[in-house]
């Protein structure tokens, strides 16, 4: 049960009726890692709005997806009114979630839900391939940082916040060991070895943004 008020209404303030799957996708987002998706059969619901705080989604050609809920009386949950409007702009957004129907991969590519549609056999080794690609070659701190500056300046409402926060990662990374190691590695014609974690040396402004969410 959740709580009411005096009158019986509802207190919508209560952590009760918090959508699960809107805390499932509030954690994705906050995640300091890169998330890829691969989908390989029916995703529908939950199985497709959980899907948008990731940050790639490949599917193979026996995906499906459905963004049901009009069908089925209730609305859109998981936080989906706010990511997939920013995917897939607004018209596309509405329509899929108006109908309420399932459509093919080859929809949501040209959609702009998924970044690429392969065979069923190729969907894991061209994520794997992706992940490691991101993985063997980059900083994990500047990774963390430039997932979480790409999705909240989403919500921004001007270019100034976005050079605020990076006018702050240019200064900071550029006094950091592996910028060094970054100029170095590329001197000398070899792989870098970046040695700053995400666990330990994120930069002492993170996290500039202001939190608003349940306690």
């Amino acid at each position: 049960p959740v709580k009411r008020f005096a009158d019986g209404k509802v207190d919508y303030g209560d952590p009760q009726v918090r959508d699960g799957g809107g805390q499932v996708t509030l954690r994705i987002f906050k995640c300091l890692k890169p998330v890829i998706a691969a989908v390989n059969g029916p995703a529908v619901g939950i199985g497709v709005t959980m899907q948008l705080a990731m940050d790639i989604r490949i599917a193979s050609d026996a995906a499906r997806f459905g963004f049901v809920f009009s069908q089925r009386g209730i609305v859109p949950e998981a936080a989906s009114s706010w990511f997939l409007p920013r995917i897939v702009g607004i018209s596309q957004a509405l329509e899929w979630c108006y109908s309420g129907r399932v459509f093919p991969a080859q929809e949501a590519l040209a959609g702009r839900l998924v970044s690429k549609v392969v065979a069923p056999d190729d969907l894991l080794p061209t994520a794997r391939a992706l992940a490691k690609e991101f993985a063997a070659k980059t900083a994990p701190v500047s990774v963390a940082l430039i997932r979480q500056m790409m999705w909240r300046m989403m919500g921004a409402d001007d270019p100034m916040e976005a050079h605020k926060v990076d006018s702050r990662g240019i200064y900071a990374r550029g006094r950091s060991d592996d910028v060094k190691e970054g100029v170095v590695s590329f001197l000398e014609k070899r792989p870098a070895q970046f040695k700053n974690k995400v666990s330990t040396d994120m930069p002492d402004y993170f996290p500039w943004w202001t939190e608003r969410e349940y306690k």
